[in-house]
């Protein structure tokens, strides 16, 4: 009995090693309508985690879509080219995203010709939590040559 005990005493930083953490993006500053990504760490010493993201605009749809494994502390940039899609820029990986039906998911090999939008913030890991940052209204640059977008 007293090596079981002491076994599951040993063991349970290990069973609670895992991080499962969620941070949204507001669209409009609505619940309804968001970005949510969600970040998955086995061990705290790893030193990659598993990215997910959740488009949805409700009630009309809502989707989960898997961005594989990145760093673990490696912010997710958002970004605004318009009509509902939605850039985000994790390292020198890009994908688009989008929120009018949510099914749009790729991945970009460069940044679009006609610009990336206004940034939006970004995700990033503050104080051990994942958090959704805003990015300041003159943190808000669009690509050279490229358009302001509301």
């Amino acid at each position: 009995m007293l090596r079981k005990t002491l076994l599951s005493l040993f063991l349970l930083p290990l069973l609670v090693a895992c991080s499962d953490q969620r941070a949204s993006f507001e669209i409009d500053g609505s619940s309804q309508h968001a970005l949510t990504l969600i970040r998955i760490q086995n061990f705290f010493w790893e030193k990659s985690a598993s990215y997910s993201l959740v488009a949805a605009r409700m009630p009309e749809c809502m989707r989960r879509h898997d961005m594989g494994k990145a760093g673990a502390t490696t912010p997710v940039e958002v970004y605004a080219p318009g009509n509902g899609a939605w850039i985000l820029k994790q390292g020198r990986r890009m994908l688009v995203v989008e929120t009018r039906t949510c099914e749009g998911f790729a991945r970009l090999e460069e940044a679009p010709a006609e610009g990336m939008g206004p940034l939006q913030g970004s995700f990033e890991m503050r104080n051990g939590s994942l958090s959704f940052v805003a990015a300041a209204q003159s943190d808000t640059p669009t690509n050279a040559g490229a358009p302001a977008q509301q």
